[in-house]
């Protein structure tokens, strides 16, 4: 079996500071040996981690869309940010990946404001995140199970860490899988274990935006 923290960020996101072998080695330390690399808008941080690190690397990218993020995973391009999610699904699907829902209910308490939730989109839905570490509200991650078991949908968690500390407090344990389908399967015989992040992390991400909004790349080489 192995620990897999399905919604990881790194220097590469616009809201975190966090490099990239720093990651690979908290990872090795607190036991986590399979991560989901979901920077927004880019799969460069996942590529150059997953040439680095002595751990599974899922590719992943989270895609802002008009009505809200969709993540793809197992991808080897990277799909553009403000497609529709019908586009952006089809360029997930064209290149072998799984389509999954970040957070469903992790940035409104109205059921029915996430378009990303309609019977039209979830049909080409692979996952849904069923635990995230970051959401602001008590029942977000217990709607999205909700939903999850009534669309037949796998369920995922993911810490959706912007710092270093926050990695890992999210998993599924899982056994090993090789490639999109087997991921599914094992998915499916997985074990979700979470726990709520400090309301100070999105502090940090605030920090990191400000910070890169002076310094842009040159935040990715600093301490």
């Amino acid at each position: 079996m192995i620990k897999a923290d399905l919604h990881v960020h790194t220097c590469y996101s616009i809201d975190c500071l966090t490099p990239l072998e720093r990651i690979a080695d908290h990872c090795l330390k607190i036991g986590i040996n399979c991560i989901a690399v979901a920077d927004h808008n880019t799969i460069a941080g996942a590529l150059k981690l997953k040439e680095i690190a002595p751990l599974k690397v899922i590719i992943a990218e989270e895609i802002l869309t008009p009505v809200g993020e969709i993540m793809g995973l197992f991808l080897n391009k990277e799909v553009p940010r403000g497609l529709s999610p019908q586009e952006t699904i089809s360029r997930i699907r064209s290149q072998g990946g799984l389509v999954a829902i970040p957070h469903p209910f992790g940035r409104s308490l109205s059921w029915k404001s996430n378009p990303l939730t309609s019977a039209e989109i979830l049909s080409r839905v692979d996952i849904i995140e069923t635990f995230n570490s970051r959401t602001p509200f008590s029942n977000s991650n217990a709607r999205a199970w909700k939903l999850a078991k009534e669309q037949g949908k796998a369920a995922s968690a993911g810490s959706d860490a912007h710092t270093l500390g926050e990695i890992g407090r999210a998993y599924v344990e899982m056994p090993e899988f090789n490639g999109p389908d087997d991921f599914l399967n094992s998915l499916a015989q997985g074990k979700i274990f979470g726990q709520k992040s400090s309301y100070l992390a999105h502090f940090a991400s605030m920090w990191a935006r400000m910070r890169k909004h002076v310094l842009g790349d040159l935040s990715r080489s600093l301490p």
